[in-house]
């Protein structure tokens, strides 16, 4: 038998410097509703939103603004809001930005065509480590996943994966922002419920940075402000304009329960779920025209059965809805559910319900994930949850790259030589093609013991065990330069 020489040769798909987080190309995103469908469902929120209008708590700057902009401002805190006002503001608000590390550098694009990973989000649980029961989680917890976070190859930004239960304050607040700056060089995302936490937060990014319009060049995080659904208390007002004002990009969205604050049915749903992203939109374009401030909403669902949120087709479906309405107008979708599971545990459902949701963001390309290793609902944080949701995640990634077709790939002259009494194991085109066409996953594929391969015989969840045990031991990141370390500390001191 000849023997292939694995000789080096560029390949430019190794080679050459990745886009990260890019899912566009080679695999074009699913979209399922009709031109029609997804214009109606469109022009159905706007028209919603100048007919019944959004609340807007009274007395705040936000009354101003929209009265000056043609609004028609009750004085309930009812706005109605014309068409051509947000039929505006959709047109002018940015469709991208782009996040940098805690070094300024190795940016990720939000975007249309990008997905950026990360763990969360607020989870107020995590599973303990000796018991293996949900107890409350703890700064020393934000830290350690925080930690984790930045040693996985999947993982893009860290958010607040879990609360600092027993800080549940203004201190608690900025100070989680400072544990993920100490614990990651990775880029953040983060939320608050008060705008002065958020004004904090920005005064440390700031002195991390160095100055303010450095911040604004090279933003260090995407701020979240979660307001109830269709309904903008004065708290996030304020922080929507603070974040606008300052630079940093912002996501504004809210986790509407389809039978209970939003209509049970999926176009209901959605329809009222981009009433709020809209209005969000429509007062960050007042506050700063051409500004990153966009809707992200989450288009959840109550269980009729159990009151509990769940039905996981309908959410998949409203994930895939949502996506390619955004698409539509050339908005990222900062939403999807996959990464999660309701189940109590890292357990068989869960395995479940994360492989499966994975596998819905393969064809509707949300631009974030925001809640690798939640479960519970959203309640309670699983280390091992995210470790596997991180490999699926990289699983994603090469699927999305797709197939190339050209003679070399297809092998023509190859299969023309070798006739179809050929064997290809001892080719050379094998040898330089069989590491680029695989998966390389840490705990599935090869990995699954095999009656003769010699394997260590364990399950996924003792694999996934021993990878978190050793991936515990890496020393923590490079800490953030001293007199940002001192900003941060003259900051939290204000509020004890």
């Amino acid at each position: 038998m000849r023997r292939a020489k694995l000789r080096k040769k560029k390949n430019r798909s190794i080679t050459a410097p990745r886009d990260r987080g890019r899912h566009a190309g080679p695999t074009p995103p699913y979209g399922f509703m009709s031109n029609a469908e997804v214009t109606r469902i469109i022009d159905t929120a706007i028209a919603l939103m100048a007919s019944s209008g959004i609340v807007f708590e009274p007395g705040t700057e936000a009354d101003d603004l929209l009265r000056n902009a043609g609004c028609d401002v009750g004085t309930d805190g009812v706005v109605k809001i014309p068409e051509a006002v947000t039929r505006s503001a959709l047109e002018t608000t940015s469709r991208q930005t782009t996040l940098f590390d805690r070094n300024g550098k190795n940016s990720i694009t939000i975007d249309r065509e990008h997905t950026q990973f990360m763990p969360g989000m607020t989870c107020i649980a995590v599973y303990d480590q000796k018991t293996g029961e949900p107890r409350p989680s703890t700064r020393e917890d934000l830290a350690e996943i925080t930690r984790l976070s930045d040693g996985l190859p999947n993982i893009d930004a860290v958010c607040i994966s879990v609360k600092n239960v027993a800080e549940s304050n203004l201190f608690g607040e900025i100070d989680e922002f400072v544990c993920m700056m100490e614990n990651t060089t990775k880029p953040l995302e983060y939320l608050c419920e008060s705008p002065v936490s958020l004004e904090a937060v920005i005064e440390i990014a700031t002195a991390l940075r160095g100055s303010a319009q450095a911040l604004k060049e090279k933003p260090y995080f995407l701020h979240l402000v979660t307001p109830l659904p269709v309904q903008f208390a004065q708290i996030h007002i304020d922080q929507i304009l603070a974040a606008v004002r300052a630079g940093i990009p912002v996501s504004v969205g809210t986790l509407a329960i389809g039978g209970a604050s939003a209509p049970i049915t999926l176009a209901g749903c959605l329809a009222h779920c981009l009433m709020t992203d809209f209005a969000a939109i429509v007062l960050g374009q007042l506050a700063g025209e051409g500004s990153f401030c966009m809707g992200g909403c989450d288009v959840f669902f109550m269980e009729p059965a159990t009151g509990a949120i769940g039905s996981f087709t309908q959410m998949s479906m409203a994930d895939m809805a949502a996506a390619q309405v955004r698409r539509s107008l050339g908005f990222p979708s900062l939403t999807a559910s996959g990464g999660g599971s309701v189940a109590r545990r890292f357990n068989q459902d869960a395995v479940w319900e994360i492989s499966a949701s994975t596998m819905n963001m393969f064809y509707h390309r949300p631009a974030t994930c925001d809640y690798l290793g939640s479960l519970d609902q959203g309640l309670t944080f699983s280390e091992t949850a995210l470790l596997f949701s991180d490999d699926q995640a990289g699983m994603l990634r090469k699927m999305w790259e797709g197939m190339t077709v050209s003679d070399d790939q297809i092998g023509t002259d190859l299969m023309r030589k070798l006739g179809p009494k050929g064997q290809f194991l001892a080719e050379q085109h094998t040898v330089d093609n069989c590491r680029t066409q695989v998966w390389n996953s840490r705990y599935l594929g090869p990995n699954i013991p095999l009656s003769n391969g010699g394997l260590q015989d364990q399950d996924l969840f003792q694999r996934i065990e021993a990878d978190l045990a050793e991936r515990r031991k890496a020393p923590p990141p490079k800490a953030p330069a001293e007199h940002v370390m001192e900003t941060a500390r003259t900051v939290l001191a204000r509020f004890r």
